[in-house]
């Protein structure tokens, strides 16, 4: 007798299935919303259900019905009928609490480093009615109603970013901080939010979803404790010399006790009665600070890498010394400055990952 394994349905399909759902639905509700930083909700992007709660509660106006149907008690269907009436009232004014309102999404302040919660910032304006009860979140985190989220389970690759909430009154205007996490460095869309009301009674929920227009630049992760600066390393002066104390300048000076009288411009003093003489000092070479990707330590992989010289050009900016990046075929001058900093870590934050080969020879010099 032979027996036949019977296929059990698998469960990823099921969730497959389901994530392709949302994003086919997300896509949708998206093309929706003008593109821009900021958007207004109106009947067209706003969605209502009924909660679990409010089914429940279908359920218990059903069981309300069939009794006083079934004992024609007249107390029993002004109750039924009370109260499914406020249930259909709520309904209007769940979704009113959202239709109308103005969300404008705004740069985030300071740095935005990968792996670092961020604090993205939101400015709601109620328009011409209250808002209350208003529950907003970035993507990432599974649906749940707040009423219900101690009693959720959170998927573990799913960053727990926890509900924002907000009243906003009329004709006000309300800021709002969000939580959210970089997923990897580089150029990022703003993360997909969600903005849900369960005012006034909870039976039913309205939601809506946006993604602003505006991408956030995530710099890598800087490397914590980072190593000292690696030393400046001295190049060769270039074109005319710095002027010296008093006036002089290199090439020629003015006469000083104890030059040699060959050194003595005659032509210079035939004409001016002022004896000059030629400077004979040789151009010192001079101390630039190169932050190099190809001189780091070979075990260090590319993000190690990445995160260190990021740690580094926080390190020398705060401390005003001028350096330079390089980076593979790309280099930056050595500089200083808020726009110079933020050059080298756009730069990083922008390389593509390919493993750079160290090079030989002389620090690179400055392109013009």
């Amino acid at each position: 007798m032979h027996s036949t394994d019977t296929a059990l349905p698998q469960p990823a399909a099921s969730n497959t299935l389901r994530d392709a759902f949302a994003q086919r639905f997300d896509a949708w509700a998206l093309a929706r919303h003008p593109a821009g930083g900021s958007t207004r909700l109106t009947h067209r992007n706003v969605y209502i259900l009924p909660t679990r709660t409010g089914w429940f509660f279908a359920l218990l106006l059903l069981v309300l019905l069939v009794l006083s149907i079934n004992y024609q008690l007249n107390l029993g269907y002004l109750l039924t009928f009370l109260l499914a009436g406020s249930a259909m009232m709520a309904m209007h004014v769940t979704h009113n609490n959202l239709r109308g309102l103005q969300l404008t999404a705004r740069p985030p302040e300071g740095l935005l480093h990968q792996g670092q919660s961020a604090r993205l910032g939101l400015l709601l304006q109620g328009g011409a009615r209250d808002r209350w009860g208003l529950a907003l979140r970035p993507a990432g985190t599974q649906a749940t109603p707040p009423a219900s989220q101690k009693k959720a389970r959170r998927k573990a690759s799913s960053p727990p970013y926890p509900w924002a909430y907000a009243d906003c009154a009329c004709n006000s205007e309300t800021s709002l901080t969000l939580s959210w996490t970089p997923p990897r460095r580089g150029l990022l869309a703003w993360p997909l939010l969600t903005v849900e009301s369960y005012y006034p009674l909870g039976v039913w929920t309205a939601w809506s979803r946006w993604q602003p227009q505006i991408e956030l630049l995530v710099l890598p992760a800087a490397e914590h404790p980072a190593p000292p600066l690696p030393p400046a390393r001295p190049t060769p002066g270039n074109g005319p010399a710095l002027a010296r104390g008093g006036g002089e300048t290199d090439g020629v000076r003015a006469y000083r006790t104890g030059d040699s009288l060959r050194h003595v411009l005659w032509k210079k003093f035939a004409r001016s009665d002022e004896l000059i003489s030629r400077d004979t000092a040789q151009p010192q070479a001079r101390a630039e600070l190169w932050l190099d990707f190809a001189t780091l330590p070979a075990q260090l992989d590319i993000e190690a890498r990445l995160s260190r010289l990021c740690a580094w050009v926080l390190a020398a900016d705060r401390t005003g010394t001028p350096y330079g990046l390089q980076l593979g075929g790309q280099q930056i001058a050595p500089a200083t400055g808020a726009a110079h900093r933020a050059a080298c870590l756009r730069l990083l934050a922008l390389h593509p990952g390919p493993l750079l080969q160290p090079r030989s020879g002389a620090a690179p010099r400055a392109k013009s």
